[in-house]
């Protein structure tokens, strides 16, 4: 029996699962949580690793492995390959006038982010990558001019796996690098002269920066350290979390999946680059070669984290308040910009409940509207993917968020559309774990692993529901 390992290095914790590679069963696993926070140094992910191997009973029988990783963060790193500073997190809204800045620079009103669009698939927000390095470049240019590589978590943690110290050693993968703001999906290149801008420095100068390689789905990236007994371990390229997440669950073109948790993600597979010009949706890449325009809010399941502690109950009875309310909570809605959001690119805003009134005052309507307002924000995110001509033929709903009984039984009715909610399982590990059984076959395409149990649901559309939101969030936007 071969075996391959998953590794998914989110923002909250290092998970492992240990699959066969043939058929995708699962044999063991482990997890260690990370630290909190927006800032972080790297060497609690690597402690955590260590930690969630040690739990998954170890890597010595293990043939390859992958390591599916939160986007976008700063990894900076010396000529030693030492890390120059802690890593700033996806969610770090510091470069959040940075981003502004950059826009800025190519150009005001539409010109600036039709620019971006077309060169990175994206339009820069706070956090994506390059505005960390512009804000690194501002705030802190004497660690600016110490950087010798630029690599994101999952890259970092790739190359400590295999126990290198050269820098010249980091592989990446397209689905990741897509993410950071100078890289090309379209065309699959680096963009040097976006590198020098964020930095303030000259193309010459960003052209010796090392950036991780970027391989191609199944290709072998390197091997597991020799010393901890990983010799023999093949290394996949890994992916984006989101990314990681599609293959674990299986997607193909018109699958779309709908994931709460930290963060909200709208997440569709596509044959085709997608640029949007507004900024709403990302247009990043597959962990198989194809595209993956994302919508992203920054606030996923803490919405109801919040709503929970606010009323006093957990998600469960959130969710039991909730369904005892009616659609549209007696005309209370939310606006769940809590902190901050990134889809819209408010990253300085606060939330907002609005309408409400004495007969809307009670747990049942504030549990409803909470619940409501999370997917609303998502459902704008999938509208603003179909005007691009994305297709979409089912809907997945994962996550944390997914296993309320409120979010699978309201959500239909907001999307306007049947949902499918998977098995709970860890989706992005999975889809590393799948990875890393592809780079061991080497065939045009991932294993056909057995698919989940899904469960239906279905729900009359409540068109009425969004269209209120979109009024009250376009208040709010006036007001911004």
């Amino acid at each position: 029996m071969t075996l391959v390992a998953g590794i998914d290095s989110s923002t909250q914790s290092c998970k492992i699962v240990i699959r066969e590679a043939e058929t995708g069963a699962l044999v063991r696993s482990g997890s260690a949580k990370h630290p909190e926070g927006t800032e972080v140094n790297p060497q609690a992910w690597w402690d955590a690793f260590l930690q969630a191997v040690e739990a998954a009973g170890g890597l010595n029988d293990v043939a390859a492995a992958a390591v599916g990783g939160q986007q976008h963060g700063l990894v900076a790193l010396d000529a030693e390959g030492e890390v120059i500073r802690d890593a700033l997190l996806w969610n770090d809204t510091r470069s959040a006038a940075a981003a502004e800045q950059l826009i800025l620079e190519y150009g005001e009103a539409e010109q600036g982010p039709a620019a971006w669009s077309r060169m990175v698939g994206s339009v820069p927000v706070a956090s994506l990558t390059v505005t960390k390095l512009r804000w690194l470049a501002d705030a802190e240019p004497q660690n600016a001019r110490r950087i010798a590589a630029v690599a994101l978590p999952h890259d970092w943690l790739t190359w400590k796996i295999s126990g290198s110290t050269d820098i010249r050693d980091l592989a990446t993968d397209r689905s990741e690098v897509s993410g950071t703001g100078y890289f090309d999906p379209a065309l699959g290149q680096y963009r040097y002269e976006l590198l020098a801008q964020a930095l303030r420095i000259s193309q010459d100068q960003a052209e010796r920066i090392v950036l991780p390689e970027v391989a191609e789905p199944s290709e072998q990236v390197g091997t597991g350290d020799a010393s901890r007994g990983w010799g023999e371990l093949v290394l996949g390229p890994g992916a984006g979390d989101n990314a990681a997440a599609s293959l674990g669950l299986g997607m193909s073109t018109g699958d779309v999946s709908i994931s709460i948790g930290t963060s909200g993600v709208v997440a569709a597979v596509s044959p085709k680059p997608i640029q949007d010009p507004t900024g709403v949706i990302a247009g990043f890449s597959s962990a198989t070669g194809e595209y993956l325009p994302l919508a992203v809010t920054l606030n996923g399941s803490r919405v109801l984290d919040g709503a929970a502690r606010m009323l006093g109950t957990d998600h469960a009875g959130l969710a039991e308040l909730a369904l005892a309310s009616e659609p549209g909570a007696n005309g209370l809605g939310l606006v769940p910009y809590l902190e901050g959001e990134r889809t819209p690119n408010f990253p300085h805003a606060t939330g907002s409940f609005v309408g409400l009134s004495l007969t809307s005052m009670n747990p049942q309507d504030v549990a409803r509207a909470s619940v409501e307002g999370l997917l609303c924000g998502l459902a704008d995110g999938l509208e603003a993917m179909t005007a691009l001509g994305v297709p979409v033929n089912s809907i997945q709903l994962i996550g944390g968020a997914a296993k309320s009984p409120a979010v699978q039984q309201i959500a239909p009715a907001i999307f306007e559309r049947e949902i499918l909610v998977p098995e709970p399982g860890e989706y992005v590990a999975d889809g590393a774990a799948r990875q890393a059984a592809w780079v061991l076959t080497g065939t045009p395409t991932p294993p056909d692993w057995t698919a989940s149990l899904v469960q239906t649901f279905t729900a009359e559309p409540a068109r009425f529901i969004r269209e209120r939101y979109a009024e009250r969030r376009h208040l709010f936007a006036e007001r911004s």
